[in-house]
Formats: structure tokens, C-alpha cells, sequence
């Protein structure tokens, strides 16, 4: 005589996925992250790069700044001559000279944009964004307006916008 089993087998049912609380968590997610999120804006300056070809001969302009960064300091020139030198300041270039500079050169020659950064090898790339930032723009202090009530309003005034880069000689 076979024995018999004292158990029944039981009949599974399918399990269903509880969906609710990863509804719920992703309700409350997604607003949160859109609203701490960081928008950036992504500036993207145009550069004139020396080029290999030797086309048609440009003509050259009357007047090009070009400043050189060298190891010890600053050099601003016409492209012929050296205009100003402006040496390190404790380690570090002095850009706000080289903006008073730039703003004198700029309202002598009011026409022109275009200028030249040129680096000596090793310098770190940090200084080459810093430069290019004082050779394209300047912010200027808000002139004395006896009906101003403290409010101080600096105004950004662009100088040379067209910026080329290269090596130093």
C-alpha cells in the first residue's frame, strides 16, 4: 500500500508588482530635481587661429594689438614695436594695468577689433582665458551723476573682439 501524502500541493497565484510607492517617491523626485537643479550657460568665443596656407597675401592693417605673455610679465605692442612692459606683481600678471592700456589704445584707435594674444610655452592655460578676457572686454565705473542715489551700476564695455592666438616669437 503507496502512502499518502498528509499535504496538499498549493496552487501559486501570480504576485503582483506593488507599483504605488515607486509612483509616489517619483511624484516627489522629479519636481524636487528640476527646481535645485543648476542651469549653466556656455559661452563660446570665436577665434582666429593662424592658418597653414599661404593664400592670397592679407593685407596688413594699419593698426593690430598684440599682447605677449612671457614668463616674466606682459608685453604690448603694435605689432612692430613694444608700446608698454608690464612686469609680474608678486608672481602674478598685472591685468589691471593691461587694461588701462587697452582702454587707452581702444579710444585712439576706435575702429579697430582685432588683437592678438601670444603666449611663451608653459605658461598655464588659466592665464591665457584671464588675458583674453581683458583684451576683449572692461568693466568701467559708473561716471559721477549727481542724481545717482548710491546705486553703483558698472558698465562692460567690449575693446578688441576679435582675438587671435598663437605662439610668442
Amino acid at each position: 500500500m503507496a502512502r499518502k501524502h498528509h499535504y496538499r500541493r498549493r496552487t501559486k497565484e501570480p504576485v503582483e508588482i506593488d507599483m504605488t510607492t515607486f509612483l509616489n517617491l517619483m511624484v516627489v523626485l522629479v519636481p524636487f530635481l528640476l527646481i535645485t537643479a543648476v542651469f549653466s550657460r556656455i559661452t563660446i568665443v570665436e577665434l582666429s587661429l593662424p592658418s597653414s596656407a599661404s593664400g592670397a597675401p592679407q593685407p596688413e592693417p594699419a593698426f593690430r594689438v598684440e599682447v605677449v605673455v612671457r614668463q616674466t610679465g606682459l608685453e604690448l605692442t603694435n605689432g612692430t614695436a613694444v608700446i608698454a612692459t608690464i612686469p609680474k606683481l608678486d608672481e602674478e600678471y598685472d591685468l589691471q594695468t593691461l587694461s588701462d592700456y587697452l582702454v587707452s589704445l581702444k579710444r585712439d584707435n576706435p575702429d579697430e577689433d582685432s588683437a592678438s594674444v601670444l603666449l611663451e610655452p608653459y605658461i598655464p592655460y588659466d592665464y591665457l582665458i584671464q588675458v583674453m578676457d581683458v583684451v576683449r572686454s572692461v568693466e568701467l565705473p559708473p561716471e559721477d551723476d549727481p542724481r545717482d542715489q548710491g546705486e553703483e551700476q558698472v558698465t562692460r564695455v567690449a575693446l578688441f573682439t576679435d582675438i587671435s592666438v598663437g605662439d610668442a616669437p
